[in-house]
C-alpha cells in the first residue's frame, strides 16, 4: 500500500512530529487539528463554537488538497478541553453535518495549549 503525505498552507501548520494527513487505502486520515490561523498559527476564536469552526476549516482544506471533502467524513473523533462544552460543540457540529454525520467518538484534551479548547480528527474516504 503506498501512502501519500498530505500538506496544505490553506490550514494550520502541523508540528514537525506529524503530518496534516496521510491519504491510503483509499482513505484521507486527518490528524487531530486545532482552532489554529493558517496565516500565524494563533488560536482563533474563544467560544467553543467558534473554535469547533475554525477546526472544521482547517478540516476542510485539508481535505481538499487531499482531492476529497467533508461531505466524504466517516468518522470524526472530537476531543475537548472542558466536557460542559459538548453541547456548544454540538451546536456547531450540526451546521456543517446537517444530514448524515459521520461517526463519532469523543474524549478530553490531555495536552493544555493556552486558549485552546477542542481538536478534531477526521478519517475520510479518498
Amino acid at each position: 500500500m503506498t501512502r501519500q503525505i498530505v500538506f496544505t498552507s490553506n490550514a494550520a501548520k502541523s508540528p514537525p512530529a506529524y503530518s496534516q494527513a496521510v491519504k491510503a487505502g483509499g482513505f484521507v486520515f486527518v490528524s487531530g487539528t486545532g482552532p489554529f490561523s493558517a496565516d500565524d498559527g494563533t488560536v482563533v476564536g474563544t467560544t467553543i463554537q467558534e473554535q469547533c469552526r475554525q477546526c472544521l476549516r482547517n478540516i476542510a482544506a485539508i481535505l481538499e488538497a487531499a482531492g476529497t471533502s467533508l461531505d466524504n467524513v466517516v468518522s470524526a473523533t472530537v476531543i475537548l478541553l472542558d466536557a460542559n462544552d459538548f453541547a456548544g460543540m454540538n451546536e456547531e457540529w450540526i451546521k456543517w453535518f446537517p444530514a448524515d454525520p459521520p461517526a463519532r467518538q469523543g474524549a478530553l484534551l490531555p495536552a493544555r495549549i493556552p486558549g485552546m479548547k477542542v481538536s478534531i480528527a477526521v478519517i475520510a474516504a479518498a
